[in-house]
């Protein structure tokens, strides 16, 4: 029996550890999207900073670690066999669920889903505890004051978070504007003592004051001397601050690295809780368990776990140590190219998100209530405010999603509600949190503009509802895996364990063979940056001239895969290729958008001469999808059914036509890559030969039709008509994109 629980602790543990490493993989982009998004330092500095602020807020949150312990659930009604039951659980299903959302791509958030885990994992066992003891209520047994505080919390926020941040950045815009250097001589004082108070009061006189690390003495002085303290910080802040600005150090560069250290030290102090807490209760339980010689676990109560949390420093430290390891070492997080800040930063781009109803509603209505606004806000003071928020030569670092103002403030507003969260022992949503204020920021900022603001609502609706899903499938994923082990017993437990075995190296080995899907697109993120509208124009014209050849190039090959699935009669190579097209189609419409956005960015001369051009190659990438998927259906529903082969006869007489085929569309690939066009008129009339080829062949087919009428000849005829039908479609299509090419890429 001891060993079998000792098992339990030491895999908790486990758990633990892995999810200090994922958790931090996924969350870092949560303190370092502001720093990085503004390119205030180098990447490895930032690191350096967050590092150390990771390491502070680990070994500070020894008290957050009460809400694993008696924060949801009243232990003191629980045996020790029922809380293990619990633990593992809420473990086992932690990583099931993250795993099924990160392979999803879906927004999830690690405290959420911690939370409605212990709260569907202590309901259901609750549920067999009243039903095996009537005199017992669900009150005994869940702590539901505090579980409903958590719950709001964590709803609150996220309003709170996005009302702070529209608010302070609209304020500081109108103070700064975009030209923010011109008007730091009477304001950069009070705006760097305020950002410096806040971050130290809620730093190090409220965090140090709650830790359990610090001496009753000194916890007593702070708190006793609290106004004077913040009063000297204030002061001293403030003129600091103004020297520096006056030694042309720029202030704000300043805050936001602070900001990166306190926001990364309360996210430890606050998502610790979420990697660690769960094991070290179970840890504490199984320590108790023994110090009272082992009794029957079913019946000896755990009455230890509704004291505080006694963290030992060295598991903090620990703990510590693997997030910042964690950090440093992960892909995602040196990339960090997030949903944040791709939907808050100022400049148009590539939309990640989609336009949806509730988006175009919303947007429409706030459209129309701005105007209604307008009519009582005098024509003088909404030309003031929009000269304060005039783009206008905006001071951006090159390659910046945002500036340093909004960073900023972003990061300062983020860490002071973690922190306030974190003082009251509420374990708020770091990503949420995170991610609302920069979209308040953002939209205060007027960088949701008409063209954008529809997609990026779409995105804040996208997460947002992620969290809704995350809540409740945690809840009763946890839930049922409660009432099995319940049921099934010890079974379940190693059934279980043995599941999150093989979810852990399949998650591990198979993210090493993934691409990276999400990597940056360097061309046009500099089209994007960039303000002359000549270097915009090449970006452009390097941009278009890698979709088409890109383009060309994969309809080719998906025309060789057709016509190899209908000769070899292999269905499973033509569901490869409509799946692929399905995908094609998709990300073509993104790239169409993407280079519209820099055509609107080109010289206005030249972007109306090759305006025509650049939208019939944009039309002849999607025709050729559209053409592929005509020849595909006819030959994918003949091979799925088993019906005749393609003859031998009609194989031989396609053969050299097929060859001329991937002549064709090879040379003009290497055309449009090479944006040399010498084999140009060659080509064209290469394939006008071709597709007079095609029709003769299609004539002899219709001739061979009438002297042949079986049944089973007529419906391979049929396929086969219309492969050479769309064949010669295709010549067609390669033509205009050719000519497309040859005209938009001219100098």
């Amino acid at each position: 029996m001891t060993v079998f629980y000792l098992c339990i602790v030491v895999f908790l543990l486990v758990l633990a550890v892995f999810d200090l490493f994922v958790g931090v993989s996924n969350d870092a982009v949560n303190f370092l999207s502001s720093a990085i998004g503004a390119r205030v330092a180098r990447f490895r500095t930032v690191l350096l900073v967050a590092s150390a602020g990771v390491l502070l807020g680990a070994m500070m949150s020894a008290g957050m670690m009460d809400v694993a312990r008696h924060g949801i659930m009243l232990p003191v009604n629980f045996s020790f066999e029922e809380v293990m039951v619990v633990f593992l659980a809420v473990m086992v299903t932690d990583v099931i669920v993250l795993d099924v959302f990160n392979t999803l791509g879906l927004p999830t958030s690690t405290t959420v889903s911690l939370v409605f885990e212990l709260l569907g994992g202590a309901f259901v066992m609750a549920l067999f505890k009243i039903h095996a003891d009537p005199s017992l209520s669900l009150g005994m047994l869940i702590n539901t004051d505090k579980a409903l505080s958590v719950i709001i919390a964590i709803f609150v926020s996220v309003a709170i978070a996005f009302v702070a941040g529209v608010v302070v950045q609209y304020v500081s815009r109108i103070v700064f504007t975009f030209r923010y250097s011109s008007h730091l001589r009477y304001t950069i004082a009070l705006y760097g003592g305020v950002a410096f108070t806040c971050l130290a009061y809620f730093i190090f006189i409220k965090g140090l004051s709650s830790s359990p690390f610090i001496a009753p003495d000194v916890k007593q002085w702070i708190a006793v001397h609290t106004k004077e303290l913040m009063v000297g910080v204030f002061i001293a802040a403030a003129i600091a601050a103004e020297v520096l600005h006056l030694l042309k150090v720029n202030i704000f560069k300043i805050v936001v690295l602070m900001g990166t250290f306190a926001l990364a030290m309360a996210f430890a102090g606050n998502d610790l809780v979420n990697f660690i807490g769960v094991p070290l209760a179970g840890l504490s339980s199984y320590e108790d368990w023994i110090a009272h010689g082992a009794p029957p676990a079913e019946t000896f109560t755990m009455g230890s776990l509704m004291e505080s949390a006694q963290s030992p420093f060295l598991y903090l430290s620990l703990a510590g140590v693997i997030m910042i390891v964690a950090m440093c070492t992960s892909k995602k997080a040196q990339n960090v190219v997030k949903t944040s800040v791709d939907l808050s930063r100022q400049d148009e781009g590539d939309e990640m998100f989609g336009s949806s109803r509730a988006a175009r509603s919303i947007v429409r209505a706030t459209q129309e209530s701005k105007s209604a606004l307008n009519r009582f806000v005098p024509a003088s003071l909404s030309r003031w405010i929009d000269g304060r928020f005039s783009k206008d030569d905006a001071e951006t670092t090159d390659g910046a999603a945002f500036d340093l103002v909004r960073a900023a403030n972003s990061l300062v507003l983020s860490s002071l509600l973690i922190i306030i969260g974190t003082n009251y022992k509420l374990p708020l949503s770091t990503t949420y949190v995170t991610f609302m204020v920069a979209m308040g920021t953002s939209l205060a900022d007027r960088a949701w503009s008409r063209e954008s603001a529809v997609f990026r609502v779409t995105g804040v609706i996208s997460v947002i509802g992620g969290w809704f899903v995350t809540a409740g499938v945690a809840f009763m994923a946890c839930g049922l895996v409660v009432l099995l082990m319940q049921v099934l017993g010890r079974a379940a437990m190693f059934l279980f364990i043995f599941l999150v075995i093989i979810v852990l190296l399949r998650s591990n080995f198979s993210g090493t063979k993934r691409t990276e899907t999400g990597q940056k697109d360097e061309g046009f993120a500099l089209m994007m940056r960039s303000h002359d509208p000549l270097i915009v124009w090449e970006l452009l014209q390097k941009h278009v001239c890698r979709t088409q050849s890109f383009t060309c190039r994969f309809a080719l090959q998906q025309f060789n895969n057709i016509v190899d699935g209908l000769m070899l009669e292999s269905p499973k190579q033509l569901r490869h290729v409509q799946a692929a097209l399905n995908e094609e189609r998709t990300e073509l419409k993104k790239l169409r958008r993407k280079e519209f956005l820099g055509l609107r960015k080109a010289p206005r001369e030249l972007a109306i001469e090759r305006n025509t051009w650049f939208h019939l190659g944009a039309n002849a990438n999607q025709q050729y999808i559209y053409c592929l998927k005509r020849m595909l259906e006819p030959v994918k529903e003949h091979v799925d059914n088993s019906f005749s082969p393609l003859p031998d006869a009609y194989a031989d007489d396609f053969e050299p036509t097929r060859r001329d085929v991937n002549e064709l569309m090879q040379a003009t690939e290497h055309m449009m890559s090479t944006q040399r066009f010498d084999r140009y008129d060659d080509t064209l009339e290469r394939a006008e030969a071709c597709k007079e080829e095609l029709s003769r062949l299609r004539k002899r087919q219709l001739d061979r039709m009438q002297t042949d009428r079986s049944a089973s000849s007529y419906n391979i005829s049929l396929v086969y008509l219309n492969l050479l039908q769309e064949t010669q479609e295709l010549l067609s299509i390669m033509r205009h994109q050719l000519r497309a090419a040859r005209k938009f890429g001219e100098e």
